[in-house]
């Protein structure tokens, strides 16, 4: 597959802009609050979980809460991108914020668990257009060869909304109620609404194209089908039943007739000729690993600390301090060597290297693991995630012509996002086959039974436990880690492989390029929204 060179990214905005930093400092901020909503929402909502299902019920479809956000963000995402290549990005990333706020009022409105994962949903659908909203509008007025100055600010508030998401939501429930977890959401919102109305102008677009409904359609149930797949094996149903294979079966089917009715049709919802860029096919491929990992670590070193170091449950977030402080300043020093020099290259094979050596370093811990030391390797394993967090949405977007930047970019977050279900899917059910094994092994029959339902015992459970079970469960944990890290091991080697062969084409719209070329680039011929 060869790179193929295309015209400038930012070329679209207009000269007025170029003379208004700060109003595109604006949109920049607003663009990060949009982008904080969609990452705070499920950590703040999953502290305030315990607290919704003490007043409503429904205890037996608690995961239809996460699951149902989760599975229209992911069926949604690759639609916004298309829309907002289609139709103009400032009008659906604008109409994603609205669906999202709407979403989040109704669902502090909600009185009973069927409302409240209806509306989830809901908010779901305006969730999976607000991330390819921000990485879009950023690829429209951002070169990427300057886009690097602003990896740390996405860094920044992903690394936020993962230290602070529990600690807010626990707040606002304690304080507020658990209504005020959704309700938090829409003067951010608003604020975010009226900066972009005000402040953001792009040319608008117009086509007499239609939606292509069916390929849609097709995605949207072979999405669905994978995530439930991934959400339902092991814990549901057993990965061998008759549903998972359903599921299964209904997912490829429909996935392969998505791949083939893309080739015919008029308007693909996913070009396929994107994929022709071995460097936007080698992204894909690293983003989804990235996901399959920083998930998957994200839920298991907690569980760990707490579980065996005692660390307490109520600062969760603060435990992956070491991680994502880690990750957000190699995003920024990534960005601006980027940005400084144009050269990338190093980054991905730089992350392979670290993120192999940080999980298999994790992969060592057990009970006499001191905090430190787990810090230690923690923060390994953010180096690496630091350097192909970012760098590769900005080769993805560099990968393809501007009218496909919607794609390129809801294309890399869908796949991050399914890698992420990947991840917390293979690597849960590893550890809790091995924490069962143990428990049968150091406690007998009554230790099976103790984590037959949940490997994953909570602060109160494990408290009320004998010492010796206790005891069993902590060698348990520490059995379980070790294997989910060496599975993220040998899947890491695969970003580690494919950076080998990314090839560095140069980034657009840096400093070094000719004025007579940009010169001799005509104005897009569009009227500003």
């Amino acid at each position: 597959m060869a790179d193929t060179q295309q015209a400038p990214a930012g070329q679209d905005i207009s000269e007025e802009q170029g003379k208004q930093p700060k109003s595109v400092r604006v949109v920049l901020l607003a663009l990060m609050i949009a982008m904080m909503l969609a990452m705070l929402d499920n950590m703040i909502v999953g502290t305030a979980m315990p607290t919704i299902v003490g007043e409503l019920g429904g205890l037996q479809h608690l995961s239809w809460v996460v699951t149902g956000y989760t599975l229209a963000t992911a069926a949604a995402t690759p639609i916004w991108g298309k829309l907002g290549d289609m139709y103009g990005r400032k009008g659906a990333f604008m109409a994603s914020i609205v669906i999202f706020l709407i979403g989040s009022a109704l669902s502090g409105m909600a009185q009973d668990m069927g409302q409240l994962i209806g509306f989830r949903a809901v908010q779901g659908l305006g969730a999976g257009g607000l991330l390819v909203g921000v990485m879009a509008i950023i690829g429209d007025l951002v070169p990427p060869r300057e886009r690097g100055k602003y990896q740390g600010m996405m860094a920044g508030v992903m690394a936020l909304a993962m230290i602070g998401g529990p600690l807010v939501g626990g707040t606002i429930t304690d304080n507020w109620g658990w209504r005020w977890a959704f309700y938090i959401n829409l003067p951010l919102g608003m604020i975010a609404l009226a900066a972009i109305s005000a402040v953001l102008h792009l040319p608008k677009k117009r086509t007499k194209t239609r939606i292509d409904y069916l390929g849609a359609a097709l995605l949207t149930v072979g999405i669905t089908a994978i995530v439930l797949v991934t959400t339902w094996g092991g814990t549901e149903y057993a990965w061998t039943s008759a549903r998972i294979m359903e599921l299964c079966a209904i997912g490829i089917v429909s996935l392969i007739a998505f791949v083939i009715w893309q080739t015919k049709a008029a308007e693909p919802v996913l070009p396929l000729h994107i994929f022709r860029s071995r460097n936007f096919t080698l992204m894909s491929v690293i983003g989804f690993i990235t996901g399959f990992v920083m998930f998957g670590a994200t839920l298991f070193l907690p569980l760990y600390q707490q579980s065996v170091q005692g660390a307490s449950a109520t600062n969760s977030g603060l435990l992956l301090l070491p991680m994502l402080g880690a990750m957000l300043v190699t995003s920024m020093v990534a960005g601006r060597v980027t940005t400084n020099t144009g050269r990338y290259k190093i980054f991905p094979i730089a992350g392979g290297v670290l993120m192999v050596a940080g999980l298999y370093l994790l992969s060592l811990m057990d009970t006499g693991t001191s905090r430190f030391t787990s810090g230690v390797y923690m923060a390994v394993l953010g180096l690496g995630m630091g350097c192909l967090m970012q760098i590769t949405m900005l080769v993805a977007q560099n990968s393809v012509q501007m009218k496909d930047m919607g794609v390129a970019s809801s294309s890399t977050t869908l796949f991050r996002t399914l890698g992420s279900s990947f991840g917390v899917a293979l690597m849960g059910a590893l550890f809790n086959h091995r924490v069962q094994d143990v428990m049968a092994e150091r406690a007998g029959s009554a230790g099976r039974q103790l984590t037959e339902q949940s490997a994953q015992l909570d602060a109160a459970s494990l408290a009320k436990l004998p010492a010796a079970a206790r005891e069993a469960y902590q060698h348990a944990v520490s059995a379980g880690t070790h294997s989910a890290f060496l599975l993220g091991t040998a899947v890491a080697v695969i970003v580690l492989i494919a950076a080998v062969f990314v090839k560095e084409v140069p980034l657009k719209g840096g400093p070094q390029k000719d004025p007579a070329d940009a010169a001799q680039t005509p104005a897009p011929v569009a009227e500003a929204v």
